[in-house]
């Protein structure tokens, strides 16, 4: 066997038990409790992969989040730069992808009703849950641990638009996107492969998962409030 070939099947091997344990979870928890027991999941598996270990593995896998998840005492200067370093990340991303996807969300669902701004509250109420229970965990595991691992199984690699980028960016996002398939089964769940892309992209251009994890949870309202606005039940 080719020796590329066998330490990244341990990665993939843990992307795909982890992807059959969330969804054993997605299907036995009560529905109020699916995101929950899901995220923590992600968590769990990360902490015992990562976490667990020093400051510097963390750092390689991009979990520093400005030194929340090292074992060192906080930095809040750090915390705050990093913070709006991903912050500003995300909004850039968000303001040149969002117009592009909404006019690409109305193609694709053909939405009977016209536009009419959509309940905001209500949107704005899932902002924590989608930051800290389905974003974070997702990134944690998917960009911090399985694309790390991948890419330091296959270090060879490109640069495109200032990130190296290799194989770890397409088989990261598939098995991602094979995931939400199994929780739900419907193919337009397929779909996060192309965002998951972007998540990857931004892993590796900044160094962390901090961007992606903010852009994610931003993406997810944003589809959201299209739903809501467009008259589709959430």
């Amino acid at each position: 066997m080719d020796s590329a070939r066998a330490p990244a099947l341990v990665p993939i091997g843990v992307g795909l038990a982890t992807t059959a344990l969330v969804t054993a979870l997605s299907y036995a928890l009560p529905p109020s409790f699916q995101a929950t027991g899901v995220g923590l999941a992600f968590l769990g598996v990360t902490y015992a992969l990562v976490l667990r270990h020093d400051g510097a593995v963390t750092a390689h896998h991009g979990l520093a989040l400005g030194g929340l998840f090292e074992p060192a005492p906080l930095s809040f200067p750090r915390i705050a730069r990093e913070g709006a370093t991903a912050l500003a990340w995300a909004l850039a991303c968000a303001a040149l992808i969002f117009p592009l996807f909404w006019f690409g969300w109305v193609a694709w669902w053909k939405p009977e009703s016209g536009f009419s701004t959509g309940a905001w509250q209500a949107v704005l109420e899932d902002a924590p849950g989608q930051l800290l229970v389905i974003a974070l965990p997702e990134e944690a595991f998917y960009r911090g641990y399985l694309q790390t691992a991948l890419d330091d199984a296959w270090p060879r690699r490109v640069r495109i638009l200032g990130a190296e980028l290799g194989p770890s960016l397409l088989v990261t996002s598939a098995l991602f996107a094979a995931g939400h398939l199994a929780t739900e089964l419907d193919a337009n769940r397929l779909g996060v492969f192309f965002p998951a892309l972007l998540f990857g992209y931004l892993r590796a251009r900044t160094g962390g998962i901090g961007a992606g994890v903010v852009f994610h949870a931003l993406a997810n309202l944003f589809t959201a409030f299209l739903a809501q606005s467009y008259g589709f039940s959430r």
